[in-house]
């Protein structure tokens, strides 16, 4: 008998809440079910904490249910309060549009647009941007519960600081959103990160109070870190899945390097790899755990940028940490043996600012082909005659550096 799909995503650790479960679980298991999960184009690129809610929707579309993959061109004229102290920026309707088109080219990476159960992608901005306020309070304002909005954490939080009626309308909207997405789709279940789950829950409750017809929610657990901090923050700042702003070589390292406690949660997540190898992979939490890691790096870089991108990222780290400098990556600058280690580090993005290569280097953590940077005044001739050179920073970066 074919598994039940909720069982797949519960035994990979994906559920982290649901309303009405026997009966969701029983939908899932009797027949397709068409369900949706929302991304808001806030910026140009999805990043690493949109990847679970990704691949809780893949997961869903090989068990044979349908999903829509909602971009809110609408909702990001508002902006979501949920788990914020402050307000998003307003952007414009062109910023808007310019990064719904190249989310949309990711989402394509993660589901299949054909068969019987084929994906689709819409855009909130095609139902929300001709609505009229009129006809909205009208025919729905008697089924938005003031009290029950003030309850969800993502208003309470914000009622000490000050809540606009701009933010406050955002639930409504995305309500809205699940209830056109169901009478126009036949939608029955959101999906998202458990920071929406006041969202998604006040969208399952519109429908049934509109409707009177049963509909459902469900958010996946974040991906965070053993301490409960989001994972996906580098040096750059977040894990971002377009190659031009995270490279799968540097996406590959993150993974390489996670806690030894976050690689199984992450494997599980973040992979397609069954649960008897991941706890294979893990059992042991010696030396054996690279390996484990090295994989899940590989998985990870696969899925969001393909196999010859995560071969050849796999082929550099091992080239950089395991001896021999030929296939490292690689960086060219203008530059000559006068020029100062600091301004080869920010050249070649090693490093954010000048200040922050002062720090490392005074802190020990630069070192020139394996002679440590003693003084931030150093300069290339200091370390090398030659027009190349291997830069390290820390223990998990190695350059190999042209001029």
């Amino acid at each position: 008998m074919k598994q039940n799909v909720f069982d797949t995503l519960e035994s990979r650790g994906f559920i982290k809440q649901t309303v009405f479960k026997d009966d969701l679980y029983a939908l899932l298991g009797s027949q397709s079910v068409t369900f949706y999960c929302g991304f808001d184009p806030t910026a140009d690129s999805l990043h690493i904490g949109h990847f679970i809610p990704l691949m809780a929707a893949s997961i869903m579309q090989k068990a044979g249910h349908k999903p829509i993959l909602l971009v809110g061109g609408g909702t990001a004229m508002v902006g979501d309060p949920s788990n914020r102290n402050d307000m998003r920026q307003m952007m414009t309707m062109e910023t808007i549009a310019e990064n719904v088109a190249k989310i949309k080219s990711q989402l394509a990476r993660f589901v299949s647009f054909e068969g019987e159960n084929a994906a689709q992608i819409v855009n909130n901005a095609d139902w929300l941007c001709k609505l009229n306020y009129i006809d909205f309070l009208r025919d729905y304002g008697a089924y938005l519960s003031v009290n029950k909005m003030l309850t969800a954490d993502c208003f309470r939080t914000r009622l000490e600081k000050g809540l606009s009626f701009l933010e406050f309308n955002y639930m409504p909207m995305q309500a809205y959103d699940f209830l056109r997405l169901f009478e126009d789709y036949g939608c029955a279940l959101e999906i998202g990160g458990n920071d929406q789950w006041s969202n998604i829950l006040a969208g399952a409750d519109f429908i049934r109070r509109v409707a009177r017809k049963d509909a459902y929610a469900l958010t996946c657990t974040l991906l965070e870190t053993k301490d409960g901090k989001k994972m996906g923050k580098t040096q750059k700042g977040a894990l971002w899945l377009d190659a031009d702003k995270t490279t799968p070589y540097e996406m590959y390292q993150y993974f390489r390097n996670v806690d030894d406690e976050e690689v199984e949660n992450c494997l599980k997540l973040l992979t397609y790899v069954e649960l008897d190898e991941i706890a294979a992979l893990c059992a042991h939490r010696d030396e054996h755990i690279n390996e484990a890691k090295k994989r899940l790096a590989y998985e990870v870089t696969k899925l969001i940028h393909g196999a010859a991108a995560a071969d050849d990222a796999a082929s550099k780290a091992q080239a950089a940490f395991e001896g021999g400098a030929a296939e490292m990556p690689t960086a060219s600058v203008a530059a000559s043996g006068d020029t100062a280690v600091i301004d080869v580090m920010v050249a070649v993005k090693v490093c954010a600012s000048k200040s922050e290569a002062r720090r490392l280097i005074e802190g020990g953590g630069v070192r020139i082909d394996d002679k440590k940077v003693e003084s931030v005044y150093s300069k290339i001739s200091d370390f090398t005659a030659a027009h190349e050179f291997v830069l390290c920073k820390g223990k998990k970066t190695r350059l190999k550096v042209t001029f």
